[in-house]
């Protein structure tokens, strides 16, 4: 499957070189057979054989920023807020929101997710919902830890509130007493209060949470030396999760500039130190209507995300403000501010975490569309997967900017699994090439006949991965236990093919929801592309994000090649009077993957 998957994305001498090190990595008796038989023997030994390694290798022992480059957003519909009092009435709903859900987390309520679509009715482990609010994410030298505090565990009976900078805590319960929704809202008026106290305000300490892995874990051990800041550390690291009030942005308000503004907060001088990166759950409330929430990603997957914000939008909009003071708790403490003992190397650290932002919100080149030609309704009409024809689609838009295919990354959740998180689709198929090419220089029937092949073995390749019989997380775990068995890296890993395997430029990630938002992420690597896509029926929504530093990659250039080519695609389903049977096996059933969805 690897070589057929790399085969023609690399040029013949090196496929030729690659096939020989894959053969001789197969003998009998050789490397492979060793390896497997290792992971075999793993697999006895743990319920998930895969998933330590996985996640270490996607996230963990990633040493780059966690704003554009690991965590994702979902960018809830623009709130149209009369003034700052009706922003915190918000905030106070969905703090009550929040609570609600994690109750139902927490008293395992939550009704188990089924697959639907291909293999419809197998039931997914719920795990990651169990970490949605009481994991954290430590930064290491080398490698980072996930924390995970105990489900309903006293520790975690407060959130942590951002307000200017600074960081406040709103303790949940108070003389063992829950806040109601008007205690929320009391609170929330104190906080911002404060945070307006110029006198009392503390250096933007949430900006060393937005530099590299590393960098951050220097920093950490840095503050740590003296106690305040050790114990406030402490305070934010426990939290159930963190809300953050900001200030009007002062951009123009559209689809993209709220995206940005979840991604990385404008940067420094506008909401970027106004963050806590490493808590998974961090909900933004802006004055100016602008909300969302941007997630540390190593818990769990977009499908779950997707989940826990929808819940709080219908919570948000189909229950009642409950406003009334009838049992709140008559006297409420101040909230804590969160207080820092800074010298000048540490404001010297903050200088340079913040240069390092601006310098990553400059380079980001987002650009979110929304396509209105058709939606999934008219796909589905011609017996097609939304999915598979997206993807295609993706593949012909970089084939017309870059005249070649590249490793692509579609993420699949293999939920079917206890711990399952997810494997990779690989979208740039043999069949999509000839597809992409034969768009530019073939009859229409024959155009067809490869777009027909090109889904197919998309949606074929989709099945594989999702039920667990993909090579990506086969290749990590032979991998992995070669290192563990501290064997001298096996040539097939450090051979240029699967270098270049291993290289996403093309990152991708169907995302769908049933309430308006959208959910959006940076590329992988410095010259790709990361595009997260929103089937709906009557149109589809692309979030396409690349760097300015790049010149092989403009976001604008990709999200025209996109449109020109789905319309285009259109056309040749409108013209083509081959029924489907001729060049359409079995496999074109639909996969319709909303449970299937993840964020790579």
């Amino acid at each position: 499957m690897y070589l057929s998957c790399m085969k023609h994305l690399v040029k013949e001498e090196q496929y030729q070189k690659t096939k020989a090190i894959v053969v001789k990595f197969g003998e009998p008796g050789g490397t492979g057979e060793l390896l497997q038989k290792k992971l075999l023997e793993r697999s006895d030994k743990t319920c998930n054989w895969v998933y330590d390694y996985w996640v270490e290798d996607m996230y963990l022992n990633q040493r780059l920023a966690l704003p554009v480059n690991s965590n994702p957003a979902m960018v809830f519909p623009k709130q149209n807020f009369k003034d700052r009092k009706d922003s915190l009435r918000f905030a106070a709903h969905l703090i009550t929101g929040v609570l609600e859900y994690k109750e139902r987390i927490d008293t395992r309520v939550l009704p188990v997710d089924f697959a639907r679509g291909q293999l419809a009715g197998t039931p997914l482990c719920m795990k990651q919902y169990y970490r949605l609010f009481n994991t954290y994410r430590l930064p290491g030298h080398k490698r980072d830890t996930l924390i995970i505090h105990g489900t309903g565990s006293t520790e975690q009976e407060h959130i942590i509130v951002a307000c200017k900078n600074q960081f406040f805590v709103l303790d949940l319960v108070v003389n063992k007493k829950k806040l109601k929704e008007m205690d929320i809202l009391t609170q929330l008026e104190k906080i911002v209060k404060m945070a307006e106290n110029s006198e009392e305000r503390q250096p933007p300490f949430g900006l060393l949470t937005s530099d590299g892995r590393t960098e951050w874990a220097q920093a950490r051990e840095v503050l740590i030396k003296d106690s305040v800041n050790r114990e406030s550390l402490a305070v934010i690291e426990k939290c159930l999760c963190v809300v953050c009030l900001d200030d009007p942005s002062g951009m123009e308000v559209g689809d993209t500039s709220r995206a940005l503004l979840m991604l990385h907060g404008g940067g420094h001088e506008k909401m970027g130190a106004n963050r806590w990166y490493d808590k998974p759950m961090q909900f933004i409330v802006g004055e100016d209507g602008v909300c969302g929430t941007v997630c540390e990603h190593s818990p769990f997957e977009g499908i779950v995300l997707v989940a826990c914000t929808e819940y709080l939008m219908k919570f948000m909009t189909g229950s009642p403000s409950k406003m009334g003071r009838a049992t709140s708790v008559s006297e409420l403490p101040t909230p804590a501010r969160l207080l820092w003992k800074t010298t000048p190397h540490i404001q010297g650290l903050l200088k340079a975490s913040a240069e390092r932002l601006q310098k990553l919100v400059r380079n980001l080149d987002m650009d979110v569309h929304k396509f209105e030609v058709y939606g999934k309704e008219f796909i589905k009409k011609q017996k097609m997967s939304p999915d598979a024809y997206i993807q295609v689609a993706l593949q012909l838009a970089f084939y017309r900017c870059n005249g070649r295919l590249v490793s692509t990354y579609e993420s699949a959740s293999i939920r079917r699994f206890h711990e399952g998180r997810v494997d990779n689709i690989r979208s740039a198929t043999s069949e999509a090439l000839a597809f992409v090419k034969a768009m530019t220089d073939e009859k229409d029937s024959e155009k067809m006949k490869r777009l027909w092949y090109a889904i197919n073995a998309q949606t074929n390749y989709t099945i594989t991965a999702i039920t667990g019989l993909g090579i990506d997380n086969h290749l990590l775990g032979l991998r992995e236990i070669a290192q563990e068995l501290k064997m001298e890296r096996p040539e097939i890993f450090t051979d240029e093919t699967y270098v270049a395997s291993n290289q996403f430029i093309l990152s991708t990630s169907q995302v769908p929801t049933t309430v308006e938002m959208f959910c959006c992420y940076g590329p992988v690597v410095p010259n790709g592309y990361g595009c997260c896509y929103n089937p709906q029926s009557d149109h589809l929504l692309f979030s396409v994000t690349s760097f300015h530093g790049s010149t092989e990659t403009c976001s604008a250039v990709f999200i025209k090649a996109l449109d020109e080519g789905l319309v285009e695609m259109r056309d040749l389903c409108r013209k083509s009077s081959e029924p489907q049977s001729s060049a359409a096996p079995a496999a074109s059933k639909a996969v319709e993957k909303s449970q299937g969805a993840g964020i790579n």
